[in-house]
C-alpha cells in the first residue's frame, strides 16, 4: 500500500471491466475524474460468466480485508446469456441461477462493511448483425441477441430492486442515443468510446443522486493535498500562486 489511504471503488466484471482502460474506456474516465479523490481498482475477467464470479468472491474480495471498498461496480450478464451450446460447454448460465448469482454476489458485497456501496449494471444490447457476420474460425456459434439481452438485464434490475441496490439500465440507456447498433461497440459486442461515455454518465448520475453518506460523487469528495502553496504556478499579478488541484480544463467532458 502507499499513502494516503483514499475511498477505494471496485470495478468487479467481465470483459467490459477487464477492457474498461481500452478504447477511451470507462474504467480509464472514472479513475480521471476520481484522481486524487479515490482509488479505482479493477478486476475484469474476459469471457466470464456469473457462475464464475461467485466462485471467487472470497479471494476478490476477502471479508477479512484490513481495508474494505467504499464502493463496487458490478458487471455480468452478457456471457451469462449467450444461448446454450449443444456440448454443455461455454459461458451461458441459466436465467434462475443467473439471478441467484447475483443475490449471492450482492449479499456478499453488502456484508463487506456497513459503508461498502453497490452499483450493478444490467446487461447492454448488442448489434447481432455485427456478431453473425464475425467469421474468425476461432470460436464455434455464438448466439447472442437482443432478446436474450433484455430479459438478462430485466432480471438484473428486478433484484436490484427488490434488494435495493443501485443499478444502471445499460439496455435501454444505449438505445437513447442515436446509431447505437454502430456508436457503443467495437466489435458489437464490446465498448467503443462512445459506449462508455453513456457508462459513466449513467455511473455519475446514480452516485449523484443516491442518498449515501458520506456521498461518492466526485464534487463531494475532498481532493487530495489541495492546500495553497507557494509552489504552485505564479499567477499574472506576480504575487499570488494558482492552485490547479481541482483543474478540469484538460478534460475532453466536463462531466457533472
Amino acid at each position: 500500500m502507499v499513502g494516503p489511504v483514499r475511498p477505494l471503488f471496485v470495478l468487479f466484471g467481465s470483459s467490459i471491466v477487464q477492457m474498461s482502460y481500452d478504447h477511451g474506456g470507462w474504467g480509464a474516465i472514472l479513475s480521471d475524474i476520481y484522481s486524487r479523490r479515490a482509488d479505482i481498482l479493477l478486476r475484469g475477467y474476459f469471457g466470464w460468466n456469473s457462475r464464475r464470479a461467485v466462485e471467487v468472491l472470497d479471494q476478490v474480495f476477502p471479508k477479512d480485508a484490513a481495508v474494505q471498498p467504499s464502493l463496487v461496480i458490478v458487471y455480468f450478464g452478457g456471457n451469462d446469456s449467450m444461448g446454450p451450446h449443444s456440448s454443455g460447454l461455454g459461458p451461458h448460465v441459466p436465467l434462475p441461477e443467473y439471478i441467484d448469482n447475483m443475490r449471492k454476489i450482492a449479499s456478499h458485497v453488502k456484508s463487506l462493511s456497513a459503508s461498502t456501496r453497490t452499483i450493478f449494471l444490467s446487461c447492454p444490447p448488442v448489434n447481432e448483425a455485427i456478431i453473425r457476420g464475425s467469421t474468425s474460425g476461432i470460436f464455434s456459434e455464438i448466439v447472442r441477441t437482443n432478446e436474450l439481452c433484455q430479459q438478462y438485464s430485466e432480471a438484473c434490475i428486478k433484484l436490484c430492486q427488490e434488494m435495493d441496490i443501485k443499478v444502471v439500465d445499460l439496455f435501454t440507456a444505449f438505445q437513447k442515443t442515436d446509431d447505437w447498433l454502430n456508436a457503443c461497440f467495437t466489435d458489437g459486442i464490446h465498448l467503443s468510446a462512445e459506449g462508455s461515455k453513456i457508462v459513466v454518465e449513467e455511473i455519475l448520475k446514480v452516485l449523484r443522486e443516491a442518498d449515501w453518506k458520506p456521498s461518492l460523487h466526485w464534487k463531494s469528495m475532498p481532493l487530495e493535498f489541495a492546500e495553497d502553496s507557494p509552489y504552485d504556478l505564479v499567477a499574472a499579478d506576480g504575487k499570488t500562486t494558482l492552485n490547479p488541484s481541482g483543474w478540469t480544463f484538460y478534460r475532453e467532458i466536463q462531466w457533472d
